[in-house]
């Protein structure tokens, strides 16, 4: 006998708009302008220190030394230390599920299914249910450091992180007045961002946008194959580089065959994926693996790198193992609902993209030191292009800003509910200010961070690697 399932009546508009009205008692949007850290906010090096000691020992000299390359490279590998104090300041309660790291180089054009170009977010390592305005305000702070690093005067930067904030409160607007099913769908494509933006954007920026698109379709596999593969005795092999990629056959002389290894750990991943992508996997099989450094702030953690072949050596499938640790957000937060933090992350991530690499699954497994470890799974490289700040005049960070905000409101609006939050935000700016006066603070704050990191290398409390 099938049990019919209950649907509990879902709250009117008009209510769903008080919701978000009532948020203005607990924080009026004004607040948000405060950054509230007091007197006994933990040593930043200390909050880095803790995080190092759940990763790849050798590895965390280059993760610190990446991080002191910029105070914007600092900002990349410091989600921690933003999470704690965010989750130090009153909230509006109005949940969605966060990036957790929204950077705005966490925002690039990727490939759908489809093979489409989109445009969204990449990053979901800390992805988690919590307030909205902590993904918003992650983003804005990010322009007033890229701003920072470009030499951008505080009007520039501030003229950045309005044009962000208010495309983000604009697009929340108009998804309160969609459909349900309208929500969902909505995408953006290289297409819309040019009706998105068609009034901003002169023919220059017209011709640097198509030129990014080109770009990013050249980042296939195929070419990540070409870079990352070289033709052995044995047939196609990972190409060895240390420390930054290391195989497994020479971080474990000895070991396992490969296949006795993987076996496991793959068939657990396979069980992750919808059944005709399971049938597409098997028809792959396993020839090698190396450990791969990756990004800033998740150097460190464990990042494998699985080569697969099809019908022959030219038909390959590169997919990338990543470790997934507990989100930072999770202490300030109503706690962590999964019990492998890989499928925290692809659940995440299913919910906020509009289109997901087919292959994004998790996995667990046991690792070199004994211990298990969850994972996620996907595509290496597919058709991805990376925003560079340091190359844009005010102008183009600021049209880059509306992109970024206008793709988070999407991504918020699938998993919260925009008519509570376009209600909280309204039709003026008071918001929009608000986050600049943070966002300018909190750049003020990153820096003194930066510096503290600096300090402790120096005086040899911890050590910094460059590569």
């Amino acid at each position: 006998m099938t049990v019919p399932i209950a649907f509990s009546a879902p709250p009117t508009l008009a209510e769903r708009a008080a919701d978000g009205r009532r948020a203005r008692t607990r924080v009026p949007r004004s607040g948000h302008a405060a950054l509230e850290t007091g007197p006994r906010r933990p040593d930043p090096v200390d909050v880095l220190e803790r995080q190092s000691a759940t990763r790849v020992r050798e590895l965390v000299p280059v993760r610190y030394g990446r991080m002191l390359e910029s105070p914007f490279r600092f900002y990349r590998g410091a989600a921690a230390i933003m999470a704690m104090d965010l989750g130090a300041q009153p909230d509006t309660g109005l949940t969605v599920q966060l990036c957790g790291d929204a950077h705005l180089l966490n925002f690039r054009l990727l490939a759908s299914p489809e093979r489409h170009l989109v445009f969204d977010i990449n990053d979901f390592d800390e992805t988690h249910p919590g307030p909205f305005e902590w993904d918003v305000k992650r983003l804005a702070s990010s322009f007033v450091i890229a701003g920072r690093a470009n030499g951008f005067s505080a009007k520039e930067q501030n003229r950045a992180v309005r044009a962000c904030v208010r495309s983000y409160r604009e697009r929340m607007r108009e998804f309160a007045g969609l459909r349900t099913l309208d929500v969902w769908y909505a995408q953006d494509d290289v297409d819309h961002l040019r009706e998105l933006l068609a009034a901003s954007m002169d023919a220059a920026a017209r011709r640097r946008t198509d030129r990014a698109a080109a770009k990013a379709r050249t980042r296939t596999h195929l070419q990540a194959f070409a870079q990352l593969t070289r033709a052995t005795a044995e047939g196609r092999r990972i190409a060895p580089d240390p420390p930054l990629i290391t195989p497994l056959s020479d971080l474990e002389p000895g070991g396992e065959p490969l296949a006795e290894r993987l076996g496991p750990l793959l068939e657990v991943y396979a069980d992750s994926l919808s059944s005709e992508r399971r049938h597409l996997l098997r028809r792959y099989r396993a020839v090698d693996v190396a450990r791969k450094v990756v990004g800033v702030g998740s150097v460190g953690t464990r990042c494998w790198i699985l080569l697969m072949l099809g019908r022959d050596d030219d038909d390959p499938l590169l997919l990338q193992a990543k470790e997934a640790q507990k989100s930072v957000l999770a202490p300030y937060t109503d706690g962590d609902a999964y019990d492998n933090q890989g499928r925290r992350v692809v659940s995440g991530q299913r919910l906020i993209q509009t289109s997901s690499d087919i292959f994004l699954g998790w996995t667990h497994g046991v690792g070199l030191d004994g211990h298990l470890r969850d994972f996620y799974v996907r595509q290496l490289r597919d058709w991805k292009g990376i925003a560079r700040p340091e190359t844009m005049d005010p102008g183009l960070l600021a049209l880059f800003g509306r992109l970024c905000g206008a793709s988070l409101a999407r991504a918020h609006a699938r998993s919260g509910d925009p008519v509570a939050i376009a209600a909280y935000l309204g039709g003026g700016d008071r918001f929009d200010r608000a986050l600049a006066d943070f966002a300018q603070s909190y750049a003020d704050r990153n820096e003194r961070d930066f510096t503290a990191l600096r300090t402790a290398v120096r005086s040899g409390r911890v050590t910094a690697e460059g590569l």
